[in-house]
């Protein structure tokens, strides 16, 4: 390899550092977030409900938007080894996403701007004197911020699929199933996972600007107005798909990582191609099932939120679990914080999408959906499944850029991430078993229990975050000290 490619090379793997370090902290801070509202919530202290929502704000969208960034960087990192993408779309994806930071934290905090983060019309307008209309404008300018930069990233990743596969349904297999081609020809896992997150994440991106800018407009004139219910279905068909696709970006760490671990391959088949085809196709309509409340929404459709939802978590999950299973089965697999990290992810996968179907079963929305049910689901699903893949990336990029070693705080970060993050989510899933409402500022005694439980295991949660950061934040100093020598001694 010349030096001009390794050059760029070691410049592209620095870009996706900063994606991740920067992903990581943003990530800490907005777990002091959940810390501070499940300890008002279980009285320990009391920051007044305005403050209180300003954190649901800040909590909810920093926490998926800083996951979505770091999980970008995997999708990067791995698919350029496919197909020629363009460095400085990753680039400006990263500053759009800083300055778009900086607008929502200003309008939340300066501005006391506190819809949380569904910012469900028309209330960004009508705040009852909580919030002005700059607040708003702010938060809700700073989205269109983000997501313009994420759409670039994705434009120019479908962009380098098309060019090197022809269409985005080849990248996704199309002709393999079709029979035009053999299986053994068909595109690897980071492309096919990364098409698929094209697809839906550029849809979802496209829903959260209608309904962002229709915000926007009725935020500075009331006089203009819409439907709420199809804002609604905007609103949520946005934020579920994409918060959902942040684990099918981070699945590729998977894809890539355990193979290299197992000293297996990890091939493509035809069942892995149709699973991939129907959670393309599902994800894009499951978010029906958060309106499963709403009686104004067409029968046929709640129908097919609750049928959808079902089928939706199984094709994915259930291949790639037992795909993970069985490639590490007497493998003889050395494991260390990434490989770990990245099996443990399938753990918290599977044990997230439980909760989940059944809180997508209608009769049991009608009761559980607005409790702390459907944030115990969240919590583990994201928690204990997408951001372990993103920690698990952290530890593979590090190693594999720099050769720094674990220790045994590493190690005992991951046990306590753990445990912590399992503490988290049960209390959440007590707390809506016990028909505790989510989003209430205040707790009766009789709610309290929990969200004390829920804070404490939250503090060992950012404990164990802050190790692997710190570790992430050490190969990053080595590696600009060192010009990352083992990784141009590999390359060489």
């Amino acid at each position: 390899m010349n030096s001009m490619v390794r050059k760029e090379e070691r410049k592209a793997n620095k870009h996706v550092a900063s994606y991740l370090v920067i992903g990581g902290i943003v990530i800490g801070l907005m777990m002091i977030f959940g810390i501070l509202m499940l300890l008002q919530q279980g009285g320990v202290f009391d920051v007044g409900p305005a403050l209180f929502y300003q954190f649901l704000t800040i909590h909810g969208t920093g926490m998926v938007g800083a996951a979505a960034l770091a999980a970008a960087a995997i999708m990067y990192y791995f698919l350029r080894q496919y197909v020629d993408l363009t460095p400085e779309i990753f680039v400006t994806n990263l500053w759009l996403f800083l300055v778009g930071v900086v607008m929502v934290i200003i309008g939340v905090f300066s501005f006391e701007y506190a819809s949380a983060w569904t910012f469900l019309y028309p209330l960004p307008a009508l705040s009852a004197g909580a919030w002005g209309t700059l607040g708003a404008i702010l938060y809700l300018g700073g989205m269109l911020v983000l997501g313009t930069g994420f759409v670039l990233f994705y434009i120019d990743a479908g962009r380098a699929i098309i060019k090197k596969y022809g269409s985005l349904g080849k990248g996704l297999g199309w002709d393999i199933l079709s029979g035009k081609r053999p299986v053994d020809k068909a595109p690897p896992k980071a492309v096919i996972a990364s098409t698929m997150v094209i697809i839906v994440n550029t849809t979802a991106l496209i829903a959260g600007t209608v309904v962002i800018i229709m915000n926007m407009i009725h935020v500075v004139n009331p006089a203009f107005t819409f439907d709420p219910l199809l804002a609604k279905n905007l609103t949520y068909a946005f934020g579920h798909i994409f918060a959902n696709a942040i684990i099918y970006m981070g699945v590729i760490a998977v894809y890539e990582i355990l193979p290299r671990y197992a000293k297996r391959k990890w091939g493509v088949s035809k069942a892995f191609l149709v699973a991939w085809n129907m959670s393309t196709f599902f994800t894009l309509l499951i978010y029906t099932h958060h309106l499963l409340m709403d009686p104004s929404m067409p029968k046929w459709a709640l129908i097919m939120a609750q049928i959808l939802s079902y089928s939706n978590g199984l094709p994915v999950l259930v291949i790639t679990a037992y795909g993970a299973l069985m490639l590490v089965y007497k493998s003889g697999i050395k494991w260390d914080l990434a490989s770990g990290l990245a099996f443990l992810s399938m753990l918290g996968w599977t044990l997230g999408v439980v909760p989940a179907i059944v809180d997508a079963t209608i009769v049991v929305n009608h009761v559980m959906h607005n409790t702390k049910w459907v944030p115990g689901h969240f919590h583990m699903y994201m928690g204990l499944g997408a951001v372990v893949m993103l920690f698990a990336f952290m530890y593979f990029l590090a190693k594999e850029d720099s050769g720094i070693k674990e220790n045994w705080l590493d190690k005992f970060g991951l046990t306590c991430y753990t445990i912590s993050f399992l503490g988290i989510s049960g209390s959440f899933l007590v707390s809506g078993a016990i028909s505790t409402p989510r989003r209430w500022a205040t707790h009766i005694p009789d709610w309290m229990g929990p969200a004390v439980f829920g804070g404490v295991s939250g503090v060992l949660a950012l404990l164990a975050s802050t190790i692997f950061i710190f570790h992430f934040t050490r190969y990053m100093a080595l590696r600009n000290k060192m010009g990352s020598e083992s990784y141009e001694k590999k390359l060489a």
